[in-house]
């Protein structure tokens, strides 16, 4: 019963806000977005703030988080100063076309990139609802479905702003486009992020998408991103977290994969009190391929939890997922992947592995595998590991002159290069391996 009370006391904050703040939508909203916010926030509310009562949030307690007192990100933060040119993401050597996002907003002063090929469109949600309303429309809220989530509900409720990304029929962007999501403000704030990336037929692209906090301010970020990748095309989606132990992310990726289409999406953990990646796929075209690969290194308290779905729909199909997470101290980690095979996809190859290193007894780590089949004419194998670093191995190493604490740190380089090795940009793909290493070594220590 006190559950019971907590959750509906939390969805009330929540209700009350959304009723105080619902006109300030309305007048500075356009209708693509204002017209599911009612329906969404009532879905929201008949869900309630996910407990660990319901199985896709099983081992990962959000009600913490949402009973902080936040101020709500409602209003673009004013920037006085290009940030292309002070931030880098930790990513130093990396050549890309680069954009920001402050609290969820974009970014007014971005960098006009004047050299991108002719018909991509690059801009915030808000701008590109009024400017291309047909095309938003036939996408917006389309993945995202708010009965399925009260995450996805409550941010389609309260979206004002994000990033809209249209790259036209038979495009190829040489230069990856960076997207830096940055938290600041002056007290601790909720942010809500909206997100839209159209890819057209025979399109390729690469994106990087990198999550950082300017400040030591409590944070609870909630991120939705929806990704349409047609018929020939491919992308390339890496994405690296690295805000404070006092920042909680909450990011949703919903991609749908067209006929003889190839996306691979790699996310890199490095930092984050609490990260729940969200990612929901359907290959909904005959041939389509999905790669999919995390790595995370928690310690202190964190608390990293990858939830990956993946949808077959169509036959002759691939789609592979490889998670690895390195806890120490008292961080906890979570992996749900799901794969289900329906009816009509017929020779489907579909393969899901997690493996986990814990470097103290204080550690935790919850996997779950799963695999539905409907059909009968496929390959799919599912595993999961979780243990020690292997004594025996640690004792040869050091049998050959190696010190123990360089030869952990060897073998834990050589856990995760697995992971690292599928980033496709070869300077990104060197960055974080020193990002790695270092923060492996404690030399790459939290904000926070």
């Amino acid at each position: 019963m006190s559950a019971l009370i907590e959750k509906t006391d939390l969805s009330l904050r929540y209700t009350i806000h959304y009723n105080k703040v619902k006109e300030q939508f309305l007048r500075e909203s356009p209708l693509t977005l204002n017209a599911p916010r009612d329906k969404a926030f009532c879905d929201f509310v008949s869900q309630g703030i996910p407990t660990t009562e319901n199985e896709n949030y099983k081992y990962t307690n959000l009600q913490p988080q949402f009973s902080h007192e936040f101020k709500f990100a409602h209003q673009p933060e004013k920037v006085e100063q290009y940030l292309n040119e002070k931030f880098n993401c930790d990513i130093t050597q990396l050549d890309t076309q680069i954009v920001f996002t402050i609290n969820g907003w974009y970014c007014q002063r971005n960098k006009k990139y004047e050299l991108f090929p002719e018909g991509i469109i690059l801009c915030s949600l808000k701008e590109a609802v009024m400017n291309n309303p047909d095309l938003i429309e036939k996408y917006y809220t389309k993945l995202a479905k708010t009965e399925e989530d009260p995450l996805v509900a409550l941010n389609t409720a309260f979206a004002q702003d994000g990033y809209f990304l249209y790259i036209p029929k038979n495009t190829d962007v040489e230069k990856p486009i960076q997207i830096i999501n940055l938290l600041k403000s002056d007290e601790d704030t909720y942010t809500t992020h909206r997100n839209l990336v159209v890819i057209e037929e025979g399109a390729n692209i690469k994106m990087v998408l990198c999550h950082n906090t300017l400040n030591n301010n409590k944070y609870m970020s909630n991120s939705v991103t929806e990704i349409y990748v047609g018929t020939n095309a491919n992308l390339d989606y890496y994405t690296i977290q690295n805000q404070h132990n006092d920042s909680s992310l909450l990011n949703f990726v919903f991609i749908q994969q067209e006929k003889n289409s190839k996306v691979t999406a790699h996310t890199s953990s490095l930092h984050g009190g609490l990260i729940r990646n969200n990612l929901k796929i359907i290959l909904n075209g005959e041939n389509s391929e999905i790669n999919v690969f995390g790595m995370a290194v928690m310690d202190s308290s964190q608390h990293i939890d990858n939830f990956a779905q993946i949808t077959h729909t169509k036959p002759n199909c691939q789609s592979n997922q490889l998670y690895k997470n390195v806890l120490d101290n008292f961080a906890t980690g979570v992996f749900s992947g799901r794969i289900h095979v329906m009816r009509d996809a017929q020779k489907t190859n579909a393969f899901q592995r997690n493996n986990n290193i814990m470097l103290t007894d204080n550690a935790t780590m919850k996997t779950k595998p799963q695999l539905i089949i409907d059909a009968d004419d496929v390959k799919c194998s599912h595993g999961a590991t979780v243990g020690q670093i292997d004594e025996e191995v640690l004792f040869y190493l050091r049998t050959r002159g190696i010190e123990e604490s360089k030869a952990r740190l060897m073998m834990m380089n050589a856990f995760v290069h697995e992971v690292i090795q599928e980033i496709k940009i070869e300077v990104l793909r060197e960055q974080i391996n020193e990002l790695v290493e270092k923060r492996l070594n404690g030399e790459y220590p939290n904000k926070k």
